[in-house]
């Protein structure tokens, strides 16, 4: 059933169609009779309510657009009826008068649609074949792009340059006069023929940019200069970033990384990074990697568009997912077309030879989560006023299981049992795909927060001075600087190529001292006490889970990261099991409080905070720790390098055997045999 939201906007939408068919009507009633008055005020109320709707309300034009009555036919029949008028009304001359205004509307609109075909032109020279960030891809002859009026909107740019000789016409049906419509269209030929000659000069000299075989030979041109070693493969949808976003400081620090997507929209969803970054939107220009320096892989997420790039022989592959938990989605079955499986700890080793899905454990790698550094280690138990709960519940994901989020079954009860224990202070921060799938997860997740927005309201105490808030737009300010870069409206894919060229300097560092100095001013702002709805990227989840006594969530790798403070936490059962036989399916459960969605467990759980003599999960919670994630020496980092280099080890080894298969007399060289 379409939410009252949706049938509000539906009606909006019909209303609105509805309005411009009755002012088209008057307009052609007005100048059948003709009536002037009307048919003047009929024809400038449709040209203002018109554009009014293509700047401010552009998705109801759009319903017009799917049955063909696109701007350019409405347009088209506006001034259609203005020259039928101007037939009808008395003391125009026909023939003098009419003629040179036909002559200059057909001018006008040849000349519009000369500029569409230009601008489809441009847009096409101005696709590259790749899209780079964080290299100087000066040589490809980047440039700004044109005025996006002129590139990319045609219907304003219509309605705009129409507008001079609409008047014009209109002042004409009034005083019987046809020198003002000839001069309005004068005009309105004039910017149409003007913008048309600007705009074609994107399609000449120093504008237009490179050919693709031009693009393609200097993409392997870089890549023989850098050298890359690993790379990370990332391919998804417009919320997914994240998955990739999580490796972004690990990746930094291995020998010469690189960043390979497929999506030209994921280049800027990628976060603030010195890493190089290459988008491959067509798998033919993707096989350039076959014959660079790229030794292996890292994939944090399954696509479509994985097995593309699995097709290169030469480059070995590892995934490594992002987050484990014990949810089937952990251990899919697409794990065994990578040459390795790099995961936290044993208990995913087990979950992959329990799961039996063709993973065989030789090709299962150790490596912890080197992300996890910034977790703070379980200081004691709340010493101040209030106890801060981080619940963090999972979205619905994509099987429907009622399991898999608690927001539907429990959400309300668990935040209407917390908000009623005036010593807690709650941070919600839910999934971000929440109600992607289920609409009942997204209708559930609004009420959630709508109860949370009342009682902050509600909740009174001790705010800080001003100089808090003046310390957090600082710190914003700054981190701002170092992590976006700022592009005009009209900015395209070169344009965004040539301001994000080679970063200057460390940034990475820079940036992670400018997080951490507004992570602290951030906190410092809040009201002590004040519940909290977080759904930006910041605060991101680990700063969260520093400022929180204890987390309630879902079975995801929410609980797994968690571990690393080895805080007390809880896991919502929403699967329809027992408690028995759920801590027995998901072992990430057994040192955790397990929550009926009736969330009565609550009162007990934070009494087990408060008061740890009372917490019967803090020895099992260590022991859980390492079995999840693995040892704390080595290091996570350096065991996740030592793998890299290892999977590195056995590319080249590949490839030596390779190289020495072709040197033997008679045997035809396999794919990837000659690559440096």
């Amino acid at each position: 059933m379409p939410s009252a939201g949706l049938v509000t906007r539906r009606l909006a939408q019909l209303s609105a169609v509805s309005a411009l068919f009755a002012l088209f009507t008057a307009q052609l009633i007005g100048a059948l009779l003709p009536v002037v008055p009307l048919f003047v005020a009929a024809t400038a109320a449709g040209a203002a309510f018109e554009t009014y709707l293509q700047y401010r309300r552009p998705a109801t034009l759009a319903q017009l657009n799917k049955i063909r009555l696109d701007v350019t036919v409405r347009q088209l029949l506006r001034d259609m009826l203005i020259m039928v008028a101007l037939l009808r009304i008395d003391g125009m001359d026909p023939e003098r008068g009419q003629a040179p205004l036909l002559i200059a509307l057909g001018a006008f609109y040849s000349l519009h649609f000369l500029c569409q075909a230009i601008a489809v032109m441009v847009r096409r020279a101005r696709s590259l074949p790749v899209v780079t960030r964080n290299i100087d891809a000066s040589a490809l002859n980047l440039s700004t792009a044109p005025p996006r009026i002129l590139l990319r909107r045609p219907a304003h740019r219509l309605l705009a340059f129409a507008a001079p000789g609409t008047v014009g016409l209109l002042v004409t049906a009034v005083t019987a006069q046809a020198r003002w419509g000839e001069i309005g269209l004068a005009v309105s030929v004039a910017l149409m023929g003007a913008g048309t000659l600007y705009l074609a000069r994107w399609l000449t000299g120093k504008k237009r940019a490179r050919s693709d075989a031009e693009v393609l030979e200097w993409v392997d041109r870089w890549l023989a200069g850098y050298r890359p070693t690993v790379a990370m493969y990332f391919s998804g949808g417009t919320s997914s970033a994240y998955q990739a976003n999580m490796w972004l400081s690990t990746l930094s620090r291995l020998e010469r990384p690189l960043i390979v997507l497929r999506e030209r929209f994921m280049v800027q969803r990628i976060d603030a990074t010195d890493v190089p970054v290459i988008c491959f939107p067509r798998v033919s220009a993707l096989f350039a990697l076959e014959n660079s320096t790229l030794k292996m892989m890292l994939h944090p997420a399954n696509s479509g568009r994985t097995s593309q790039v699995l097709r290169i022989p030469s480059i070995k592959h590892a995934f490594i997912n992002h987050g484990e938990s014990d949810k089937l989605s952990s251990c899919n079955p697409y794990a065994k077309a990578y040459d390795e499986v790099w995961v936290a700890g044993p208990a995913a080793r087990e979950r992959y030879a329990l799961a039996e899905v063709g993973v065989e454990d030789k090709d299962v790698v150790e490596v912890g989560r080197p992300q996890l550094a910034p977790i703070l280690p379980y200081a004691g138990p709340p010493t101040g006023a209030y106890t801060t709960v981080l619940y963090a519940p999972t979205w619905e994901g994509w099987d429907g299981n009622p399991g898999n989020t608690s927001v539907v079954l429990a959400g309300e009860n668990i935040v209407r049992e917390l908000l009623a224990d005036p010593g807690v202070r709650l941070v919600y921060k839910p999934h971000p795909m929440t109600g992607s799938v289920d609409p009942r997860a997204g209708a559930a997740n609004e009420r959630i927060k709508a109860m949370i927005r009342e009682a902050a309201a509600r909740r009174s105490g001790p705010r800080p001075g001003p100089g808090a808030a003046a310390e957090l737009a600082r710190r914003t300010a700054e981190l701002e600087r170092l992590t976006s870069v700022s592009f005009r409206p009209g900015a395209d894919e070169l344009e965004r190529m040539l301001l994000q060229g080679a970063p200057p300097g460390d940034r990475e560092a820079g940036i992670e001292r400018a997080t951490a100095a507004w992570e602290a001013a951030y906190w410092a702002s809040v009201p002590q006490g004040e519940h909290l709805i977080v759904t930006d990227a910041r605060p991101a989840i680990f700063a969260c889970f520093n400022a929180a006594d204890l987390l309630i969530s879902d079975v995801s790798s929410v609980v797994s990261d968690w571990l690393t403070s080895e805080k007390p936490y809880a896991v919502v059962n929403t699967s329809g099991m027992g408690e028995e036989a759920f801590r027995a399916a998901f072992p990430t459960v057994t040192a955790a409080v397990v929550l009926a969605p009736s969330a009565k467990g609550v009162r007990g759980l934070l009494e087990s905070v408060r008061h740890p003599g009372k917490d019967r999960y803090a020895g099992p919670r260590s022991a859980l720790k390492e079995h999840l994630l693995g040892p704390s020496d080595p290091p996570s980092l350096e065991r996740f390098r030592s793998a890299a280099e290892a999977l590195c080890a056995r590319a080249d080894e590949r490839r030596e055997r390779m190289a020495a298969r072709l040197a033997a007399p008679g045997i035809p060289a396999p794919r990837g045999a000659g690559d440096d």
